[in-house]
């Protein structure tokens, strides 16, 4: 088997359209991500994974609006809709996925008090998630990344893997994007400048 692993990012409903925080055209990428998937002999997929009342919600801020940023113990933190509800329509995957073959469901941002955008820590940068130790000790250490959303989520994930250790590219024809306040431009060049190959 290939030492190359797909890692499929937060396909979930309520990042569709029609979903709580949708990622416009996200899900136009099914298809061609179920392709890949169909390529790889290793998958992994995240899986937004929040407790009702995250600390990420806007609505658990009396006051506040979604897209604002407040300061958390461990940095900024962006305020979303209420998303990917632990045991909702919205946390499942895209009914269209092809997830069947995943290795790895990784789940993330459970922990109340703090977000989780990337496939390897929780926001704090320090809490792992134990993706990069299943994956070491596998033996595989060139990373694909495609889903939702470009500039959070796969960003993020693409961007630790790196510093962890691991080859990164991310198929950018197979993830759509959030670009709140021009994210997507920026995401985009911190990757590049960090060794990520965008492909």
């Amino acid at each position: 088997m290939s030492a190359k692993a797909l890692i499929v990012v937060d396909i979930q409903n309520d990042f569709c359209p029609g979903g709580a925080l949708a990622v416009a055209g996200g899900d136009e990428i099914v298809p061609l991500v179920n392709a890949l998937i169909g390529a790889f002999d290793h998958v992994v997929l995240t899986q937004d994974w929040h407790p009702a009342g995250h600390s990420s919600f806007a609505s658990t801020h009396p006051g506040r609006q979604p897209f604002e940023t407040i300061d958390m113990p461990y940095g900024p933190q962006t305020l979303w809709p209420d998303h990917c509800v632990q045991g909702t329509r919205g946390a499942d995957f895209h009914p269209g996925l092809d997830w069947t073959k995943a290795q790895l469901v990784i789940r993330k941002g459970f922990r109340p008090d703090i977000d989780s955008y990337s496939a390897f820590f929780e926001n704090d940068h320090t809490t792992p998630t134990g993706l990069a130790g299943y994956l070491k000790e596998r033996g595989i250490l060139d990373l694909a990344f495609v889903g939702l959303a470009t500039d959070y989520c796969v960003a993020y994930s693409a961007l630790d893997a790196v510093r962890a250790g691991f080859s990164a590219t991310v198929e950018l024809d197979a993830c759509r994007a959030i670009d709140l306040g021009g994210s997507l431009e920026a995401m985009t060049r911190r990757m590049a400048e960090a060794g990520v190959t965008l492909a």
